[in-house]
């Protein structure tokens, strides 16, 4: 299986204690979901691939630069599929600034898990919309789980609201930490009164639960994801706290690369989360714990 091509390192040790990726510039504002990939990479997934342009890691920093962001968080593409080479390169070349989340087969092994780690990945995703729930009590997958809980990774999850808990609750019993994408995906019609996306809140008090205020326009056209996103705002904030909450651009937002702008994105925080303190929260202190920045 393709895991890092030809950038694998010499540096096996914890993420905490490799001097390799060690941050030298403190964080002020992250950005916590964002795709790079060039478009002639292998792509054994293409049901949601794009076509046509290339999004660099050069090309990201350029953009958090514009609009203030310090840091980003790259999670590999689902249509890049379980070879996660360039993303590793492009945490290697810029350690101070960016950590990543990976796409794993279950049986992968634990040495290139510490290979994963060692370049600044941080957790694994799921993007699942699609697709079946994995047997989490399968022996590939319960190993993994393992795993994953030695090293304090996060799961990130990308399921539609109605899928989700069937996802979350065998994650959340294996003592991991979940981050849900994208307003938990709630039903485009439904909004804020899809029982997904309520069942979702009931998860607030675990405190191992976050979710991305990110992507609200995949859930529903014509301005409607903005207006579920915004109904959704004090819901979330009364069931997890704002210290469960994080923000990401999601750029170059794959399949609305023509309609939406990261600056806008940007914006869009400022109104759900109108006080400068209480986004500090959102933007900083939350995610550089939970993807481990120096602050």
């Amino acid at each position: 299986m393709a895991l890092l091509g030809t950038a694998a390192s010499a540096c096996i040790s914890p993420l905490a204690a490799c001097s390799a990726i060690k941050p030298t510039h403190p964080a002020t504002a992250i950005d916590c979901h964002a795709h790079v990939f060039l478009r002639d990479l292998p792509m054994p997934d293409r049901r949601r691939a794009p076509s046509g342009y290339d999004a660099t890691p050069e090309d990201y920093l350029r953009i958090l630069d514009a609009n203030a962001i310090t840091h980003g968080v790259l999670v590999q593409p689902s249509f890049l599929g379980t070879d996660n080479s360039y993303l590793v390169a492009a945490l290697r070349k810029y350690p101070n600034r960016l950590r990543g989340i990976a796409v794993v087969a279950p049986n992968i092994s634990g040495e290139q898990l510490d290979i994963l780690q060692d370049a600044g990945v941080v957790g694994i995703r799921l993007n699942l919309i699609g697709l079946p729930t994995p047997d989490f009590s399968s022996t590939t997958w319960a190993q993994l789980l393992k795993e994953l809980r030695q090293r304090k990774w996060q799961v990130e999850v990308h399921q539609l609201a109605r899928e989700l808990r069937p996802v979350l609750d065998p994650l959340l019993a294996a003592d991991l930490n979940v981050v849900v994408d994208h307003f938990g995906r709630p039903d485009a019609k439904l909004g804020v009164d899809d029982p997904g996306f309520q069942s979702l809140l009931a998860l607030g008090p675990t405190r191992r639960v976050w979710v991305k205020l990110s992507g609200a326009y995949r859930n529903g056209i014509n301005g409607q994801g903005e207006m579920t996103a915004k109904a959704a705002m004090p819901q979330l904030r009364s069931a997890f706290g704002l210290d469960q909450l994080i923000w990401a651009s999601d750029w170059p937002h794959t399949l609305f690369e023509t309609t939406i702008k990261y600056s806008e994105q940007r914006r869009l925080l400022d109104q759900w989360v109108p006080d400068d303190r209480d986004r500090q929260i959102v933007l900083r202190d939350t995610p550089a714990r939970l993807f481990r920045f120096v602050v």
